[in-house]
């Protein structure tokens, strides 16, 4: 009877150890914007493709729209491992040290697209993202969000038109100077706060890619918006590096084609998720859109392109120049 018993003990064991190994790993992805929009979409992409190339060993639970964590918190969550996985805009890695993040936010250092890609999938797109690495952080990609563009409540054509304006931004110390740069006072603010707090005038206005203008109703209250297009809005994807490394090999190379997958799906719909967004802006009647012509938008260029200049103690000058060479962009010729 004990010799059955114990048999049964360890058949038992057996079965719940073969249970507990079937378990799928989970990954916990947080991120701040609406699901439909073109990062929300990449998210949702990436979870379903890590599902089937693992088939079924990873399970990524998505938790769009600050539902998790809010910008602050997230970083910090990441690090302590409470979540695996965030897609957090280029700006925020300043606060985290790794500063040269930051060239990302300096107005007008890509000139579209091809200028930007050049960057991001190259040699000092990988650089970047290797700095990361002593914060206990492994960066996996790039995906895009677009372009960003004023909006306010009064007509933006010429920079004088910002002057004495309350413009909220992330926490960045080059969009500071930027907004300082145009006569505005910059605002720090948590991207959930920010519909309310245009609706209330805590600010007069903010910069957005369209599609993050319009997943967030922030059209419904703001009058005008300028396609002004100055500065780069991406994000890094990143992992919590203990957890990464910790993965078993065969999983992780199948995440890494999920995630290469997912990066060129994002970076794919992001203009096309704008160029839409900007049509449904347009189509509600509710901001009056403005197309800078060729002379304002060099107007904005000139006005704010010397915040590169400003920011080299601070980011690094051979970053910056590294850059313009990958590019062809020369400030002196503007």
């Amino acid at each position: 009877m004990k010799i059955s018993s114990l048999l049964f003990g360890l058949l038992a064991c057996a079965v719940t150890a073969t249970a507990s190994a079937q378990q799928p790993i989970v990954i916990k992805f947080s991120h701040v914007v609406a699901q439909d929009t073109p990062k929300g979409k990449a998210a949702d992409f990436f979870a379903k493709r890590a599902g089937e190339l693992t088939k079924g060993k990873v399970k990524v639970e998505v938790y769009p729209n600050s539902t998790l964590y809010k910008d602050k918190e997230e970083m910090e969550a990441l690090q302590l491992g409470a979540v695996q996985m965030l897609a957090p805009s280029l700006a925020k890695f300043g606060p985290l040290g790794v500063r040269e993040f930051e060239v990302f936010d300096l107005p007008y250092i890509f000139d579209g697209y091809d200028d930007l890609h050049k960057v991001t999938n190259g040699p000092v797109g990988k650089q970047l993202l290797a700095k990361l690495e002593p914060k206990g952080v492994t960066g996996l990609a790039f995906w895009d969000n677009g372009f960003k563009s004023f909006s306010a409540n009064t007509p933006i054509k010429v920079p004088a038109d910002l002057k004495g304006k309350k413009m909220r931004i992330q926490s960045s110390k080059v969009l500071e100077e930027q907004m300082r740069a145009l006569g505005a006072m910059p605002q720090v603010m948590a991207f959930s706060e920010v519909y309310q707090a245009l609706q209330t005038g805590v600010v007069d206005g903010t910069e957005n890619p369209i599609s993050n203008l319009y997943t967030q109703k922030m059209h419904e209250v703001q009058k005008h918006l300028s396609l002004t297009e100055h500065g780069y809005l991406g994000y890094a994807v990143i992992t919590n590096k203990k957890f990464w490394d910790g993965l078993p090999a065969d999983v992780r190379g199948q995440l890494e084609q999920a995630m290469k997958e997912a990066t060129d799906y994002a970076n794919k719909i992001a203009k096309e998720e704008n160029d839409a967004s900007l049509a449904a802006v347009k189509k509600s009647g509710k901001t009056a859109v403005h197309v800078p012509t060729a002379d304002e938008k060099l107007a904005f260029k000139r006005a704010l392109v010397p915040v590169h200049m400003k920011m080299e103690s601070r980011i690094g000058a051979p970053l910056i120049q590294s850059i313009y060479k990958e590019t062809g962009f020369d400030p002196n010729k503007l």
